[in-house]
């Protein structure tokens, strides 16, 4: 298995543009929000559990596992987000059908949206996803490692990631020549 380390390199490495990160700051969390929506029906009650457990609940609690193995901290920030986003899927859930619906596929349809947008007019490159399946996993690790980034987290994770595929930034020459 990879180390977090590797897995956030070989992720970076799509993400080199900085209006590109900005989209999938955008595009990421709607995408997420968007499963726990559209997975928190149906959901089941089970004896004394305090909840319904529903398959956003089997999606999350998996990725969690994944990534507190990765990295401790990091996981455990992923935790609580992704409590955050199961508790509002859930919410959602429990409107009517209709609101569940336009809110999950609205939510799915314009993150995908925005991150598409990020790699054709900016990046000029495919989404990680592509040649790499886990990419997907990966893409809310990587986007809430960039915020805390930005907040001076972890410099040396930072250093180890941007040694091996560059700093970020803005590819004005390339957009330039795709006009």
């Amino acid at each position: 298995m990879r180390t977090l380390t590797q897995q956030l390199t070989q992720y970076a490495a799509y993400h080199r543009d900085r209006r590109n990160i900005a989209t999938h700051f955008i595009g990421i969390p709607m995408i997420v929000l968007a499963l726990a929506v559209l997975l928190s029906r149906p959901a089941f009650s089970f004896g004394a559990l305090p909840f319904a457990f529903s398959p956003a609940w089997v999606l999350f609690a998996a990725a969690t596992v994944y990534y507190l193995v990765l990295d401790v901290p990091l996981g455990v920030m992923m935790a609580v987000v992704s409590v955050l986003c199961v508790a509002c899927g859930e919410w959602l859930a429990a409107q009517t059908t209709l609101t569940w619906l336009a809110a999950g596929i609205g939510l799915f349809v314009v993150g995908w949206v925005f991150q598409f947008i990020g790699h054709v007019a900016y990046e000029h490159r495919k989404p990680a996803f592509v040649d790499d399946v886990i990419g997907l996993l990966i893409g809310p690790l990587f986007v809430l490692a960039e915020a805390l980034f930005g907040f001076g987290w972890r410099p040396a994770l930072r250093e180890a990631i941007e040694a091996q595929v560059g700093a970020t930034r803005i590819n004005a020459d390339r957009a330039a020549a795709h006009r």
